[in-house]
């Protein structure tokens, strides 16, 4: 079995400072790490996929990697529209994969488990759309897993959509008949999606912190909320399939025992 971790869009501040005034996201990244450092059985790795910062602040980088080296196993990163793939690189530069990354995008392959994973740079330098460029499509032609931040297919929540993937088109002929490609893991919207693209499961995890507003109408305003925190848990079994969780950072109330009442005749209950 392999198993990933799958968290985004921490937004991580300087320390002292919310985000848009009102949320503690280091607080609530905090949490989210802590909940993954007692997950059992461990994952494999963990993938961070994108908007580790909110304003590509060196002092947001080192809130991140204080956060992220709490991890006892592997982390993938990749940067989203609020990071920039040279503040990355810049601050970020011993995590797997990042030191070894060239060229203009920061992408390369991570092989975890029993199979390869290839994260994608979707920054796009001054918008907030996102774009991977023809030389990132050249390498999803041979993978199982893909990881980027922005979502190539259409969420419904019209203000996100907007700042999509500007060559999704370019990706979803690349990818089309390709069975080997299990999913692609993204970020950005702050909700957990699931849905289809170019033949395979697309899966855009929930925020570590505060979620996007669930409003499909046509002109709604761009909200967002504090729905739970949560993260996504890939489970992969040795025969190839993907098993995709919602995990909650919160505790909740439980786990209770389905069957502690058994053999209890409740008032009511009596069999003439």
């Amino acid at each position: 079995m392999t198993l990933i971790a799958h968290i985004t869009d921490l937004h991580l501040r300087p320390r002292g400072l919310p985000c848009y005034r009102v949320s503690d996201t280091n607080m609530l990244a905090e949490r989210a790490i802590k909940a993954l450092c007692a997950l059992t059985p461990r994952p494999n790795a963990v993938v961070v996929t994108g908007d580790l910062t909110d304003r590509d602040d060196p002092r947001e980088y080192a809130v991140a990697r204080r956060l992220l080296k709490m991890l006892p196993m592997p982390v993938y990163v990749l940067p989203g529209n609020h990071d920039s793939t040279e503040g990355m690189r810049t601050n970020l530069t011993d995590f797997p994969g990042v030191q070894s990354a060239d060229g203009e995008k920061l992408w390369y392959a991570a092989d975890i488990g029993g199979l390869r994973m290839i994260v994608l740079d979707s920054h796009d330098p001054g918008r907030p759309t996102g774009h991977i460029g023809q030389a990132q499509l050249e390498q999803t032609r041979k993978l199982v897993l893909i990881a980027l931040h922005h979502p190539p297919a259409q969420t419904g929540i019209k203000h996100m959509d907007a700042m999509g993937l500007r060559d999704s088109a370019e990706l979803s002929a690349v990818l089309k008949g390709k069975t080997q490609v299990k999913r692609i893991l993204c970020g950005h919207v702050h909700r957990p999606i699931i849905t289809e693209f170019a033949g395979t499961i697309m899966t855009l995890a929930p925020s570590t912190c505060h979620q996007v507003a669930l409003d499909l109408t046509a002109d709604g305003p761009a909200m967002f909320n504090f729905e739970p925190p949560a993260y996504f848990l890939h489970d992969m079994p040795e025969d190839g399939h993907v098993v995709t969780h919602t995990a909650y950072v919160e505790a909740f109330d439980g786990p209770c025992d389905f069957f502690a009442d058994e053999g209890i005749v409740w008032p009511g209950d009596e069999r003439p």
